[in-house]
């Protein structure tokens, strides 16, 4: 275990302790496995959403809700273009989603301009 515990997810209070494989909190007595904390954090991190609120994951089709400028395309990448089997990864300058789109070929999008179909 660490040196710093972490605070209680209840009252956030920083004076937890440990006991036995449990953190305790000492002001509301909540218990907590420090793994499922973990657990749920990452969790947390991992989840992608659309622009409307709906969970991403590899393999989902979107659709494109507002028509975006391409650099160095002539061309812009047009509302309710569809996108096929997309890829979610760790955000690199915001842009969450990997996927080969038709016309364009690959590239990285943000997952707030795409929408779950």
């Amino acid at each position: 275990m660490s040196d710093t515990l972490s605070p209680c997810p209840v009252c956030s209070c920083e004076y937890t302790y440990e006991l036995g494989e449990l953190l305790v909190c000492p002001e509301c007595a909540h218990e907590w496995s420090p793994t499922e904390e973990r657990a749920d954090a990452a969790e947390q991190e991992s989840v992608v959403k659309d622009a409307v609120g709906n969970v991403l994951a590899d393999g989902d089709t979107v659709s494109i809700v507002k028509t975006m400028k391409i650099k160095g395309s002539p061309q812009d990448l047009k509302i309710g273009t569809k996108v096929r089997n997309i890829r979610v990864i760790t955000p690199v300058n915001g842009h969450d989603i990997d996927a080969k789109v038709d016309g364009f070929g690959p590239m990285k999008l943000k997952s707030s301009v795409v929408r779950k179909v």
